[in-house]
Order: structure tokens, then sequence, then C-alpha cells
């Protein structure tokens, strides 16, 4: 017969691993390193998901102004070939007059530059195609001068704009730095001279834009050169000299 102390050894021991020992919840634990490290890859690809979105919705946007440029090309064609015969119709003919004549030329000869300048478009906009991880970047793709009477020129300017993630866009100023000569002399000229110009010269671009304008100087004036810069603040960030 078990003595007392075994007998309240046995039911300690049927209490703890018998039908009525208590039960016992065995739970798995997770580190929080690995929950932030889920997190932060999730984080990511949903970042990376947006970039992708953006990007997508800018090269969109340059492929149709590609559209665009190349239907205006073949417009200019069209009516660069009809402006053509008309003027060979029109020499061969003996009431011809002669202003008429050199209007038509000089319409012809302004469509084979306009010609010339939307092709250098197209390639610069193929080249605008944004590349995911390049820096901003801002270009004088084109800088052109043609005189229009004494003192009197027409400058045309074509800017690229290569955008970031940190430089969606661009707000600059431009400056024209003129050399010419008077009387002998060499001197320059800065423009906008004054406040009333600046607005005129503010620049403001997400990937390409065009300016022209007119410069006007002296009749004796002899233009030597004639140099773009594009500012940001004072700082000069892109500059070429004019095609005369």
């Amino acid at each position: 017969m078990p003595t007392p102390v075994v007998t309240l050894k046995l039911r300690r021991f049927r209490r703890r691993f018998g039908i009525a020992a208590p039960r016992v919840v065995v739970r798995s634990h997770l580190p929080w390193s690995w929950l932030a490290t889920a997190a932060g890859l999730l984080l990511l690809l949903v970042i990376a998901a947006v970039w992708a979105v953006m990007q997508h919705n800018e090269s969109g946007a340059l492929g149709r102004e590609l559209d665009n440029q190349r239907q205006i090309i073949q417009e200019q064609r069209e009516e660069l070939h009809l402006l053509r015969s008309t003027a060979g119709t029109e020499k061969n003919a003996a009431h011809m007059e002669r202003a008429a004549q050199q209007q038509l030329l000089a319409r012809i000869r302004g469509l084979e530059q306009e010609n010339a300048s939307l092709k250098e478009d197209i390639l610069l906009f193929e080249r605008l195609i944004p590349v995911v991880g390049e820096e901003a970047a801002l270009r004088i793709e084109n800088f052109r001068l043609t005189p229009e009477g004494k003192g009197r020129y027409r400058y045309r300017l074509l800017l690229a704009f290569q955008p970031s993630k940190q430089a969606p866009d661009f707000r600059g100023r431009l400056q024209l730095a003129v050399v010419f000569a008077l009387a002998g002399k060499e001197q320059q000229l800065l423009l906008p001279e004054g406040r009333g110009e600046a607005a005129d010269f503010h620049i403001e671009m997400k990937h390409f834009l065009r300016r022209e304008g007119v410069i006007e100087l002296p009749s004796e004036a002899q233009l030597r050169s004639i140099e773009a810069r594009i500012l940001l603040g004072d700082t000069l960030k892109a500059k070429r000299m004019a095609q005369l």
C-alpha cells in the first residue's frame, strides 16, 4: 500500500500531465526586423510602379508631339512642291511681274529653311525620350540669326531639357550678348536691357521650347557675334553662339 507521500506525488503528477492538466498554447514569433524588411520591399515596389507609369505618360506625350511634327513636315513638303510648280510656270510666262516672282521665291526659301528646322526638331524629340536614372540637363540645340534689314535681325532659338525626378521642369531666363562695331569701336549689348523687357526673356519649360525675337541695332552698326545664355538665377546653365 502506497504511503501518503507517494500518493501526494502521484496526484501532483496527474494534475500536471494528466487529463486535468492545464492547456499550453504554442505561438510562433516573427522578429520585427523581418516585418520591417517586408514592409520596405512592398513600399519600394509601389514607388517603382508609380515611377514607371509617370515615365510611360511622358514618353506618350513626346511620341504624340513627334507625330505632329512629322505631319507638319509632310504638309510643308506638299506646299513646297506646289509653290515650285507655280514658280516654274510663272517664270515661263511673259507677263509675270518681277515683284510677285521675288515674293514667291522668298516663300520657297523660307519653307526650305523651316523644313530643315523641323527635321532638326524631330531628331531632338527622338533624343528627348526620358531615360530613367539620368540627371536633368539643359541644351541649346539650335540658334540661328536672319538679317531683315539695316540693323534689324531675327533670332530663332530651340532649347531642350532632359528632366529628372528631382527637377521635372526648368525655370530660368534668357540673355543675349551682342557684339557689334560702330564708328570703328567694338561694343557689347546685353539683352534684356531693362526690367520692362525681362518678362519676354523668362523661360519655363518641361521638355523643349522655341523662342524667337528681333534685335535692333543702329543702321550703321556691323554685327560681329551674338551669344545666347541660359541662366538659372545667376548661374550659367548653357550657352551657344548664333549661326550668322
